[in-house]
């Protein structure tokens, strides 16, 4: 795909495809699987492709649930793509490749177990295609290119963008006697990947204090609210109370603190609560 088409697709799906996944960053896509049709000879190929991983879907179930990650690989520079699809029984299919800047089309999925297909790339407006040219083999260091006779067919994969951080995911594969043996499509959306979370939460939380030391100032760590219905407590809700009778922050020092101090260390609670039944 050239630069003049690149840069005619949407915005958001060069957003999605130019991601940098460097370090610990993952892109996740939640939707869910709304058809997946396949004939009887599809049926059985999608049995047999998992000696190679089961790249192809095994169940017909509609509008189950299906979450999809990216992570960088960083022995090659591609992406991991996992994707996990629901079924009506039994756990959920699992579908690991991996996407590569390899082979004589300059972008191959591989697959696992030493299969794998060179990818082309075309694509405009709302909508990017990846379709495979062939099918190779890796044996031995050696890659060995599979002649079409031998091949499952012609695998596409659409992306069609729909707005509103919500796209369209097709697979098909077509051979060229059979015709379409199997047809997949989901609708996703996107999440925010995991750096995004951890840095807004990074920036919203407070700067944390040091817990009060019970036996100097006689205080104790209480809420200031109480917590909705399924929330807990964050740090957000505990400031320094008034001072509390020396009785009573001996007792939630028991509770609150399990025994321990400042710093870690430990606090005898035969020095700090010493007097306390003559206090307050």
């Amino acid at each position: 795909m050239g630069a003049e088409q690149w840069a005619s697709l949407a915005p958001a799906i060069r957003r999605r495809f130019s991601k940098r996944l460097a370090g610990s960053r993952t892109a996740v896509y939640a939707g869910t699987i709304g058809e997946t049709r396949m004939t009887r000879l599809g049926w059985l190929l999608a049995q047999a492709a998992r000696l190679v991983g089961g790249p192809l879907p095994l169940s017909r179930d509609p509008g189950v649930p299906a979450t999809v990650t990216v992570t960088e690989d960083a022995a090659t520079g591609g992406q991991v793509w996992t994707r996990i699809y629901g079924r009506r029984r039994g756990f959920p299919q699992v579908i690991h490749s991996a996407k590569r800047f390899r082979g004589p089309t300059g972008l191959e999925e591989y697959l696992g177990h030493g299969f794998g297909m060179a990818l082309t790339v075309d694509g405009a407006g709302d909508a990017l295609t990846f379709r495979s040219d062939h099918y190779f083999v890796q044996l031995s260091g050696r890659r060995v290119r599979l002649p079409r006779w031998l091949g499952p067919g012609v695998t596409t994969v659409s992306h069609v963008d729909h707005g509103d951080g919500r796209f369209t995911f097709t697979l098909e594969l077509r051979h060229p006697r059979f015709g379409v043996l199997i047809r997949q499509t989901g609708m996703f959306r996107d999440v925010a990947d995991r750096d995004d979370h951890t840095e807004a939460e990074a920036s919203a939380a407070p700067v944390s204090r040091p817990l009060p030391n019970p036996s100097r100032q006689g205080t104790a760590l209480r809420p200031r609210g109480h917590a909705s219905k399924g929330e807990g407590l964050d740090r957000r809700a505990f400031s320094d109370a008034a001072p509390l009778p020396r009785a009573a922050a001996c007792q939630e020092l028991r509770i609150s603190h399990g025994g321990r101090g400042r710093g870690g260390g430990d606090v005898r609670l035969s020095d700090v609560c010493k007097g306390s039944e003559n206090d307050g």
